[in-house]
């Protein structure tokens, strides 16, 4: 009898080790799921009803996880920003000059700011932000802003490492972004096709004149 209760208690461990993984993948399908939605249709036609059919939960499990919608929303957009932020973090950036790291930065931000998905979606959330400010307040503190954040903290290290000399790394980072962006950004917001060969001239124009602008004498930027 005591041999046969070891083996059943032995045999109902597992079960409770598994419950933390199956959580964290129950909440990765949902912000898939809720991603997918948001892209396609938009926040304000995306359903929580849909959103759980699609990731295979059902809707409490949604509003355990996350709240609401708009808690959701912000959810997705942040892990779909991380993938950009990644490009910002010291532990994950490419070893090289300062001009190498700055090129790999403006590239990884047009390569993901360029897929078709997220102009879609950032047509998407312009749109809904006309009847509901706060749609686009979300996506900024999701999005853009921590994303600037991380990119002020990368040349503030840069600037304390003797690499750049920025006074303000906020407006640094505005004005560096806005450079590589330039007028492809508007040009792909209204349909254009932009070349990819322009997009990479414009990114080496920007890291030229940031460099021009901030670089440390004492490094050798070319």
């Amino acid at each position: 009898m005591l041999s046969t209760a070891n083996t059943d208690k032995r045999s109902r461990t597992p079960a409770k080790k598994l419950g933390r993984p199956s959580d964290v993948t129950k909440r990765a399908a949902i912000i898939d799921a809720a991603a997918q939605s948001f892209f396609d249709v938009g926040f304000a036609a995306s359903s929580i009803e849909q959103i759980a059919s699609h990731a295979g939960v059902s809707k409490v499990t949604i509003y355990n996880h996350f709240g609401d919608k708009r808690a959701l929303f912000m959810a997705a957009v942040e892990v779909e920003c991380e993938k950009m932020r990644g490009y910002f973090s010291l532990d994950e950036m490419p070893k090289g000059s300062i001009r190498e790291r700055l090129t790999t930065i403006g590239q990884a931000m047009d390569a993901f700011l360029t897929r078709p998905e997220m102009i879609q979606f950032e047509r998407r959330i312009a749109a809904e932000t006309e009847s509901e400010p706060a749609i686009g307040l979300a996506f900024l503190e999701a999005g853009p802003w921590q994303m600037k954040q991380s990119f002020s903290a990368f040349l503030s290290h840069a600037t304390q490492s003797g690499e750049l000399n920025v006074e303000d790394p906020n407006l640094a980072a505005e004005q560096f972004v806005s450079m590589c962006k330039g007028m492809g950004d508007l040009e792909r917001r209204f349909g254009a096709d932009v070349a990819k060969s322009d997009r990479d001239r414009r990114i080496a124009g920007a890291v030229d004149v940031f460099l021009n602008a901030y670089g440390s004498k004492s490094v050798e930027h070319s």
